[in-house]
């Protein structure tokens, strides 16, 4: 089994709101993705976050910790050939504009706290979500 790391993030609008991203137009996440090499968890998450939303401005507010779970498949099943360390931030921005970069990332948008867990696809993303809802 292939183990790989990634980085994203919680990002809050000055509405309070977080963003979600969609990933190829079959499941909502919340922005992240492999960290490459000579990069920190920091700049890959703010990397990922403005290739899957076009958010550039970004202010680091804390560490979240970080969860496992495997990747998932073109069916949002487990795919037990890959197992992610996905290590989350963090930050708040004032932009509200949203335009996705990344072609597999067709759409973001913002959403009321409360909603997010309930729009999450994977399930280690709603359980990592709603423990740092708290910690937001």
């Amino acid at each position: 089994m292939k183990k790989t790391k990634s980085s994203g993030g919680i990002i809050l609008n000055s509405k309070n709101q977080v963003l979600v991203v969609n990933q190829r137009g079959t499941s909502w996440s919340l922005p992240k993705g492999g960290i490459e090499k000579g990069e920190n968890k920091i700049q890959a998450a703010k990397r990922e976050i403005y290739e899957e939303s076009g958010i550039k401005e970004l202010e680091f507010v804390k560490d979240l910790g970080s969860y496992q779970r495997y990747k998932m498949d073109k069916y949002n099943k487990d795919d037990k050939s890959e197992l992610k360390t996905i290590f989350m931030s963090l930050f708040k921005t004032d932009e509200n504009k949203l335009k996705p970069i990344d072609p597999h990332n067709p759409e973001a948008k913002w959403v009321d706290k409360e909603k997010v867990a309930d729009l999450l696809t994977h399930k280690k993303d709603k359980e990592f979500f709603l423990k740092a809802k708290n910690a937001i």
